[in-house]
């Protein structure tokens, strides 16, 4: 959740860095909220889920899948073959 002390929201907003989770949903948070600020209707709504979810794909394919692929070559595969 994006509930961290004031000292880091102050921090983030002044251009830090996050360095952990909740400073990360933070960030992220203050985005969706700042873009929401333009207008308060559904296709904003939709707009941030859209942005959201495709940001989490891209990273995923991107970064998450290599680091597996990785690390199954490097310590073998836990299903097997079929």
């Amino acid at each position: 959740m994006p509930y961290i002390k004031r000292e880091q929201r102050l921090a983030l907003d002044n251009g830090a860095a996050p360095s952990t989770a909740g400073a990360l949903n933070f960030a992220i948070t203050m985005l969706c909220k700042e873009y929401l600020g333009t207008g308060f209707n559904y296709q904003r709504l939709n707009d941030i889920i859209g942005a959201l979810e495709g940001a989490k794909m891209e990273f995923y394919r991107r970064i998450a899948v290599p680091y597996e692929d990785c690390k199954l070559a490097e310590n073998g595969d836990v299903y097997g073959n079929p």
